[in-house]
């Protein structure tokens, strides 16, 4: 009713073999069917080689040929384990191919822009969720832009300014640009007034139809403003068209508000209508600070790119070091229009001061030691703007600027200057700085197809396929 089988497993234990025998043999017992209680029986070690006979089931000697060699047993974890060890080396081997890009630089430079720029050229349609998520940014923005103008507004005591020019309106019964600067002051800045809708359960009909609504995933904040821009819309327009919000507008930088914003405020009604749905455009010059890592996967030629996208304020960039790791290129955003702002997080430090130091700290990382770096010059549109009325060499940090003032062009070419002077050993290659304007597509298709082509060619020559020079 049972079988014993011998198998010969291991030749390294040979103090547990027989004397008798040549080479070690270790025995296993295969019991198969049913047997008595009985204690199972030791099982005497077979003969040696040389003895005159062959082992029975018994453990008895048998007359006969000798059974010359016992046979191996293949190990079938050995063989899984080079199933898996193939596996890895092909993942591996897949994972090298992929272009990793990581946008770096301060905060509010326009990094994130170029992501979304990305996704809009290369990438997958917005879903509906993600259309109600920016729709509520959208109208929260124009309501954080026109907060803080009128805080700033009130700081330069112009109120009298807003006197006058509601007096030359006439009375005509229609609320005043003064009327609505006080109505916005004491809802959006002081927040000592309630708005009194008509319905206070918020179930207009307007509201009702509203395609937006809200979305849990831009905050409370968010929507909370959201809600504030539909209250007061109306009186946002009309102040916002005044000619004393229009000569508060050129002075933004004090309060840091994001100059593309101004179309925001320039389409009130249209942001306002219960079915506004936010264009590409809307997506693009939207604000939402990044504070985690954000990653998107795009094929472009046949190659697949990895972009990552980290929060550039001085809070976030301790998670950085995060990326550092097999980073193919790094993509560094710095805006040429803030060389007359300070941080938002830190009112005394000079933008483009902050991200010079950060540019020249990233250049000269160890991680970064075999990383093709790119720059881009960001928001060209709002700096050819801005040099029409604040004058580089009128700010302290860039006294040394020695070109003409209100020109372009001499205007970039000492910042490209400032940023090669941050290299310690290498020279910036000029095929590597783009000037760019993140929210216009057809120039950053034409500034990211030529990065596609510089950063392949640059990984190409690294691996050697490709010459040096």
């Amino acid at each position: 009713h049972s079988a014993l089988h011998t198998i010969t497993e291991d030749k390294s234990f040979q103090h547990l073999a027989s004397g008798n025998t040549q080479y070690p043999i270790i025995h296993k017992e295969l019991t198969m069917g049913c047997e008595s209680s009985k204690p199972r029986q030791p099982v005497a070690p077979p003969a040696a080689a040389s003895s005159s006979g062959c082992v029975n089931g018994n453990g008895a000697s048998s007359g006969g040929p000798v059974a010359a060699a016992p046979y191996l047993v293949k190990d079938p974890k050995g063989s899984q384990t080079r199933k898996v060890d193939q596996r890895l080396a092909k993942a591996k081997k897949e994972e090298e191919k992929k272009i990793k890009l990581l946008l770096l630089g301060a905060g509010e430079s326009g990094k994130s822009t170029v992501f979304k720029q990305m996704r809009l050229l290369y990438g997958t349609e917005r879903s509906d969720d993600d259309l109600r998520m920016y729709g509520v940014v959208v109208r929260s923005n124009t309501v954080v832009a026109m907060r803080k103008l009128c805080s700033l507004l009130r700081n330069l005591e112009l109120e009298d300014e807003l006197d006058m020019e509601s007096h030359e309106q006439g009375g005509d019964g229609s609320m005043t640009c003064r009327e609505a600067y006080d109505e916005l002051i004491s809802h959006l800045v002081d927040r000592t007034s309630v708005a009194q809708d008509e319905d206070p359960q918020g179930m207009s009909e307007n509201a009702l139809r509203d395609w937006v609504g809200q979305s849990p995933r831009a905050g409370l904040a968010a929507n909370e403003d959201a809600k504030q821009f539909l209250a007061h819309h109306e009186i946002i327009r009309i102040l916002w068209e005044s000619n004393t919000m229009k000569k508060i507008w050129r002075k933004r930088a004090v309060v840091n508000v994001v100059d593309a914003h101004i179309d925001f405020l320039n389409d009130i009604p249209r942001i306002a209508s219960p079915d506004f749905k936010p264009t590409k455009k809307d997506i693009l010059i939207s604000r939402v600070r990044t504070n985690q890592l954000v990653m998107e996967k795009y094929v472009i030629k046949g190659t697949e790119f990895e972009m990552y996208d980290v929060g550039g304020q001085r809070s976030d960039r301790r998670k950085w070091i995060d990326c550092f790791d097999q980073v193919t290129a790094v993509i560094f955003v710095a805006a040429l229009s803030e060389y007359d702002q300070t941080l938002a997080e830190a009112k005394r430090s000079n933008r483009m001061i902050e991200a010079l130091e950060l540019f020249r700290s990233v250049c000269n990382n160890r991680a970064f030691s075999e990383t093709s770096i790119l720059l881009f010059l960001n928001k060209r549109d709002i700096f050819a703007e801005k040099v029409l009325y604040s004058d580089i060499a009128a700010q302290v940090p860039f006294s040394d600027y020695r070109g003409p003032t209100k020109n372009y062009d001499q205007g970039v070419f000492y910042f490209i200057r400032k940023f090669k002077s941050c290299l310690i050993e290498d020279e910036l290659n000029d095929a590597f700085i783009h000037v760019t304007c993140a929210t216009d597509t057809s120039n950053m298709e034409f500034v990211l197809d030529a990065t596609s082509s510089i950063v392949k060619a640059e990984n190409l020559k690294k691996s050697g396929f490709l010459g040096a020079d």
